[in-house]
């Protein structure tokens, strides 16, 4: 690879730092990646739920908006990953049934259908028996249930799958070390060693502050499990069913290779990522309830992950002392990877992104 282009380097090798590795290798730039380990943490954890709507609250407005922007890129973003990575990327359009198991769940459902009748965004209000048309292992007797064609996913490990393919062919630079300490035209690593750069990307996770004091992003803790259907269950789901059960939120995943991800709590537990049977416990309960042919699939993996999660949940995408910071997503990091990513872009070419993309 010629060395005359403008050398970025970035640090984190999770989705957020292996989206703006590829854009910005695209846009004509030399790039390097710091990271020890590659494709953990949150992002290999994740369920990989596209869902800017069904994630949602009323009292995050912001969320909403940044999440709506980014579900649009993602189609386009996609195709072109499973272009230059020569494999799928695990994208699944496939829209996501929301129910309610009891009453007040029902209630809870109505308000989010306010929501979204509030912000013009469509979906389909469906009887328990169109539910189960739709989705046929739903359970009888549901109290609620809609259509919400715009919420998606993707298989978070297909798409790292195809980032690292990316990575390999487009000869991106992988520097499997930890970076001790950032400037805006270096990267120490924690072996010493300086990586110079002409701009240097931040895109660290839950390490993010200890690069960039004084931003306030915390890890919150998500436990998950995967469950495999078997050929006596069948495939039980064609897309994500998103439910509530006795006022707790459970989801269920479906995967091509036959795996449905359950998930996730969301626990303030500082960097603790022991899987606990009471979670485990919850997520299995809720999620049989749901989807009853539960009982007779595989559990073949539980995991925990810690999310990097600002103050008022948005993201911080912006330049600090000369350093661009991409960090904070919260549990909307595989969602908002084409939007971080377009925004470093536009950051390191010079152009300012608009306020609403860039800071929280």
């Amino acid at each position: 690879m010629p060395h005359d282009r403008p050398h970025v380097v970035i640090v984190g090798a999770g989705v957020i730092g292996l989206a703006c590795a590829w854009r910005a290798e695209r846009a004509g730039w030399r790039v390097s990646i710091v990271d020890p380990h590659p494709m953990h943490g949150a992002s290999w954890a994740a369920a990989g739920m596209l869902a800017p709507v069904t994630e949602s609250t009323p009292t995050e407005p912001g969320v909403l908006e940044l999440g709506l922007r980014a579900a649009a890129l993602w189609p386009g973003f996609a195709e072109q990953l499973c272009e230059d990575a020569g494999q799928p990327c695990g994208y699944n359009p496939a829209g996501t049934t929301v129910v309610g198991l009891d009453r007040d769940d029902a209630t809870e459902l109505r308000r989010l259908q306010d929501q979204l009748i509030a912000h013009s965004l469509p979906f389909t209000p469906l009887t328990t028996s169109q539910a189960r048309e739709h989705e046929p292992a739903l359970a009888p007797g549901l109290a609620a249930a809609m259509l919400v064609p715009g919420d998606t996913s993707v298989d978070n490990r297909a798409l790292l799958g195809a980032l690292s393919a990316v990575v390999d062919r487009r000869g991106i630079t992988l520097v499997r070390e930890r970076a001790s300490a950032v400037s805006a035209e270096s990267v120490r690593t924690a072996t010493g060693e300086a990586i110079a750069a002409d701009a240097v990307v931040v895109a660290a996770g839950i390490d993010t502050p200890a690069l960039v004091p004084g931003l306030d992003i915390r890890p919150v803790k998500g436990q998950i499990l995967r469950v495999l259907m078997t050929a006596a269950t069948g495939r039980l789901l064609s897309g994500t069913v998103r439910a509530t059960v006795h006022g707790r939120h459970v989801y269920l995943v479906p995967r091509s290779n036959g795996e449905i991800v359950i998930g996730a709590t969301m626990e303030e537990r500082g960097r603790d990522i022991a899987v606990t049977v009471g979670a485990v416990g919850d997520l299995l309960h809720d999620a049989r309830l749901v989807v009853p042919g539960i009982d007779e699939c595989e559990l073949v993996e539980t995991w925990a992950g810690l999310r990097p999660v600002s103050r008022d949940n948005l993201p911080v995408m912006r330049v600090i002392d000369d350093v661009l910071v991409c960090s904070g997503h919260g549990r909307n990091g595989i969602l908002l990877a084409p939007l971080a990513a377009q925004t470093v872009q536009d950051l390191l070419n010079g152009r300012h992104a608009p306020a609403s993309e860039v800071d929280a």
